[in-house]
């Protein structure tokens, strides 16, 4: 158990890329910490960092596909920890594939662990949060929630679906005017090594569509939304310029990214398509945080920063304004 200061926090992927980071922003307030994946070496090295940062881990060995196993993962958290305060659904996969040359196999995989996974998490967080009326779920999202691009069409439909039942069962917290939160963050390309291991049939080694974030700037936002009551969080100007766009132009959208999407998702080096993928079994090597794209990722966000100061920023302007009418007025007068 912990004191009532610390919370307890749930993240599935963990292991590696944004999982990870979000573990380390999570163990830099000092919260106990269940890291959700397959892969039980990157784990253990993910409690080591996140208790170096003065946080608590616990090492959960689990398929998110697999509802058994997050159920068990959740039971065993509350066991060490005590209740969850908060769970983030992040764990993904996905295939970088034409869709007429994928498999009904690779789709419903992808289909399992991206969509239905969070639908497994969210389950297991929601039957021990309602019972409180209190705890928050937050849904990492994408862009492409909302805007898909060519060659992933599995991992689009997944996040549309994750939007689509997170919505539902956010106008059913609200019928029974539950204290228990939903939000939704939706993310630009990110910085990390998914695309060393996701399967792939491109021709070129795979890449985030640039511009490309590094994974510290979403964890951040992250964090600060578990703080938060928002109902969705937008990452990056990139992810606004494409959540909205596709609102106002979506086929325009269709015919720009059928035009450039298979370039922009590609570097320039030819892919080994022999190379192992994490599509069925994790991938082993000491993977951490970021990918091999630090040359070219941003640190930071201004879009981000605007968002978490906008009620300053506000309340600033709105103080300019009111001195700037008071002077007006005081001018009139002399």
């Amino acid at each position: 158990m912990t004191d009532s200061k610390t919370r307890n926090v749930v993240i599935t992927g963990a292991s590696a890329g944004l999982g990870r980071a979000i573990a380390h922003a999570f163990a830099s307030e000092g919260a106990c910490i269940g890291l959700i994946a397959r892969n039980r070496e990157r784990l253990e090295a993910a409690r080591a960092e996140v208790e170096r940062l003065e946080g608590k881990g616990i090492v959960l060995v689990a398929d998110v596909a697999d509802p058994h196993q997050v159920e068990q993962a959740a039971a065993r958290m509350e066991q060490e920890f005590g209740p969850i305060d908060v769970w983030v659904n992040n764990a993904m996969t996905s295939v970088f594939s034409p869709f007429d040359q994928m498999t009904p196999e690779e789709f419903r995989r992808v289909t399992e662990v991206t969509y239905l996974g969070a639908v497994h998490g969210t389950m297991s967080a929601l039957k021990r949060m309602l019972p409180r009326d209190r705890g928050m779920v937050l849904q990492v999202g994408s862009a492409l929630s909302d805007r898909s691009i060519p060659l992933q069409s599995a991992y689009c439909g997944a996040k549309h679906g994750m939007r689509g039942f997170t919505d539902s069962i956010r106008c059913e917290l609200i019928h029974s005017k539950s204290r228990v939160h939903l939000t939704m963050v939706q993310l630009p390309a990110m910085n990390t090594p998914q695309f060393a291991w996701v399967k792939s049939r491109l021709p070129n080694k795979p890449q985030p569509v640039p511009p490309i974030f590094q994974p510290e700037v979403a964890a951040d936002a992250i964090l600060w939304a578990s703080h938060q009551r928002r109902r969705e969080i937008y990452v990056g100007m990139p992810t606004v310029k494409a959540m909205w766009g596709n609102k106002l132009v979506a086929g325009f959208a269709d015919w720009y990214l059928g035009r450039t999407g298979y370039r922009s998702q590609q570097t320039g080096e030819p892919e080994d398509p022999n190379r192992p993928s994490n599509l069925w079994e994790s991938v082993p090597g000491p993977f951490g945080a970021h990918g091999s794209f630090d040359d070219r990722a941003k640190g930071s966000s201004p879009q981000v920063w605007l968002v978490q100061n906008k009620w300053a920023l506000c309340t600033i302007a709105a103080g300019l304004v009111a001195g700037a009418a008071l002077g007006a007025r005081a001018k009139r007068n002399r």
